[in-house]
C-alpha cells in the first residue's frame, strides 16, 4: 500500500479559501509537484509532473520506508538587457514524501525521467504477493488453495 503525506496541503486548501485565488503570495499558486499513483500488476507506479527542471536537480531519498522526492527549479539565465515582463512559475525547493507499506520493496524502486515526469516504479514486496498453499487432508491427499 502506497501512502501520500502533505501536512501542508490541507493548511494551503485552508488559506485558498480564505484569501481566494489571488491571495498573497505562495498560496495561490498550485501545488508545485502533482502526482499521479496506481496500481499496475504487481507494482505501484507514480508520475510527478516536474516540467521544466533538469535531472541533475532531482534527488530522491527512501529512509525507514518514506520516499522523499525533492527538486528544484531554478530562475531562468536571462541576458542583462532582457526585462522580465511576467513570472508566475513557482521556483526554488520542492518536495514530497510518500509512506511505503510493508508490503512494498523500497530496495528495487526504478526511477526514469522523460518530457518533464519523473516515474517511479515500486514493486509489491514477494512476501506481500498472493501465493498458493497446500492443505493435507486425511487420505494424505494435497489440494493448492490461494492464500
Amino acid at each position: 500500500m502506497l501512502i501520500r503525506t502533505d501536512p501542508f496541503r490541507e493548511f494551503d486548501r485552508l488559506a485558498q479559501q480564505f484569501f481566494g485565488s489571488q491571495g498573497p503570495g505562495t498560496w495561490s499558486h498550485p501545488t508545485a509537484m502533482p502526482m499521479d499513483a496506481y496500481r499496475e500488476g504487481d507494482q505501484y507506479v507514480v508520475a510527478f509532473d516536474l516540467p521544466g527542471i533538469s535531472p541533475e536537480a532531482i534527488d530522491l531519498d527512501v529512509e525507514r520506508n518514506v520516499l522523499t522526492v525533492k527538486a528544484e527549479r531554478r530562475p531562468l539565465e536571462l541576458g542583462e538587457d532582457v526585462e522580465m515582463q511576467v513570472a508566475e512559475r513557482p521556483l526554488g525547493v520542492f518536495s514530497r514524501q510518500l509512506f511505503l507499506g510493508d508490503t512494498l520493496d523500497a530496495d528495487r524502486i526504478e526511477a526514469g525521467y522523460e518530457a518533464g515526469v519523473l516515474t517511479l516504479k515500486i514493486p509489491i514486496a514477494e512476501q506481500a504477493k498472493a501465493r498458493k498453499i497446500a492443505i493435507a487432508n486425511n487420505d494424505g491427499d494435497r489440494k493448492q488453495i490461494d492464500a
